[in-house]
């Protein structure tokens, strides 16, 4: 048996008409919602509660279309499907604080590997006792493994077969990303799911750059594999191939038959058109296993996350909520609002009146929008938390659309009142 296989075991269920809801809640954590689950009924499960491998499993409860409502088991805790990732490229989301997280429900984060492998360096936070302990995040953690940095950084790093080498932004050390040094550092990261190392190509790239980016991404894939030891700690495999169809079956082909315990869609919102991009997540989604996680990684318009779903895509991080919150821009079910118009001077409303995040239940439109003006930090916290508790109502609000086989209608929904507001 394959050191995959010992680490993840997954089961596929299916169960109409969920009723009931689940209350589950977390060790010193607000309870969690998610969509509803049937009176009495059994989710299969496989492998030995004795093994490491055991910590980690996939279920699929219901589906309605190609959209899915599942949970996915760690050693952390589990975490309800679909699922949205704030970032915490460097150990932290911007400027908000665990408790803060765990207030609007947020199941799991991620971290970056070549980040904190420059700042404050993996093995300083393995010497603290991991990652989890470094940021007193209790719940499970992501690593992406420096594949986007391949894309973002393009002028600052050399590639090969052998490795990526960068010239740090921080004060222009060298890093040297090999696969194998990807997964030494997410190992002692201690993140619950390791992403395997990638070259993530630019959407503009001429098919032979494609198919070469693809053909190092398969190459590092099976060295990953096979330099990875933690048994706490499972990997996924990354499909690269931009919009090209045939590349990304061609990867999805392989990297499936190496039997990953998930599987992830980069290459993805890097210069190519949403519509594009749309019109490629559903023959993308079905390359891969129907019993095992599918992340779509870097996504996160709320439209995108709408596309996504439908598509069959499980998890999804995104820079976005904290980034708008930075500069002012709140997400609402009604369309953005843009707090430093001069319309929010006097405006005594929440920033959406349903929503039940700390920030609407305290603050005006009109003290939001003073903040900005006044140059004070509490602005973008304060925008930023609302902004996640968003994207996070908005997943919740998926799961038990999906459950209650009403998936379509409530996207049809979301759709037009966005819409009316561009």
């Amino acid at each position: 048996m394959t050191l995959a296989k010992r680490q993840w075991s997954s089961t596929i269920v299916s169960t109409a008409n969920e009723k009931s809801k689940d209350g589950r809640e977390g060790k010193g954590k607000a309870p969690i919602r998610s969509g509803p689950r049937r009176r009495g009924a059994a989710l299969l499960s496989a492998g030995s509660a004795s093994s490491a491998g055991a910590s980690f499993r996939f279920t699929v409860r219901h589906t309605d279309g190609k959209a899915r409502w599942g949970r996915f088991e760690t050693p952390h805790g589990p975490v309800d499907t679909p699922t949205f990732m704030p970032v915490g490229t460097q150990a932290t989301v911007k400027g908000l604080t665990p408790e803060q997280l765990r207030s609007v429900e947020a199941h799991i984060l991620l971290g970056n590997t070549y980040h904190l492998a420059l700042r404050p360096g993996d093995e300083l936070i393995a010497s603290l006792g991991g990652l989890h302990r470094f940021m007193a995040w209790d719940g499970p953690i992501l690593t992406d493994s420096g594949g986007f940095q391949v894309f973002s950084l393009a002028d600052l790093r050399h590639i090969d077969d052998r490795a990526v080498v960068f010239k740090s932004h921080i004060d222009g050390a060298i890093l040297e990303l090999s696969p194998e040094r990807a997964v030494e550092i997410q190992e002692n990261l201690g993140s619950d799911i390791a992403m395997v190392l990638d070259e993530c190509p630019p959407a503009d790239a001429d098919e032979a750059r494609l198919r070469q980016a693809v053909r190092r991404t398969l190459i590092w894939a099976e060295r990953c594999q096979k330099a990875h030891r933690r048994q706490d700690q499972v990997q996924f495999a990354i499909v690269q191939g931009a919009t090209n169809l045939a590349l990304r079956e061609q990867c999805a082909r392989e990297l499936v038959a190496m039997d990953f315990p998930g599987y992830a869609l980069g290459g993805f919102s890097v210069g190519e058109s949403p519509e594009a991009m749309h019109a490629a997540l559903e023959p993308c989604a079905d390359m891969l296993p129907r019993d095992k996680p599918r992340y779509l990684m870097g996504v996160g318009r709320p439209e995108d996350l709408l596309a996504g779903v439908a598509a069959g895509i499980d998890m999804f991080d995104c820079v976005l909520p904290t980034r708008n919150g930075r500069n002012a821009s709140a997400f609402t079910m009604d369309g953005p609002v843009k707090l430093r118009n001069a319309c929010h001077r006097r405006d005594p409303r929440p920033l959406e009146s349903d929503c039940p995040c700390y920030t609407c239940r305290t603050f005006s439109r009109a003290y939001l929008h003073h903040l900005f003006h006044a140059e004070e930090m509490l602005g973008p916290i304060l925008v930023s938390l609302h902004n996640v508790a968003f994207y996070l109502r908005l997943m919740a609000q998926l799961r038990s659309a999906i459950a209650e086989s009403r998936w379509e209608m409530f996207r049809q929904v979301c759709l037009a009142r966005w819409r009316a507001t561009t």
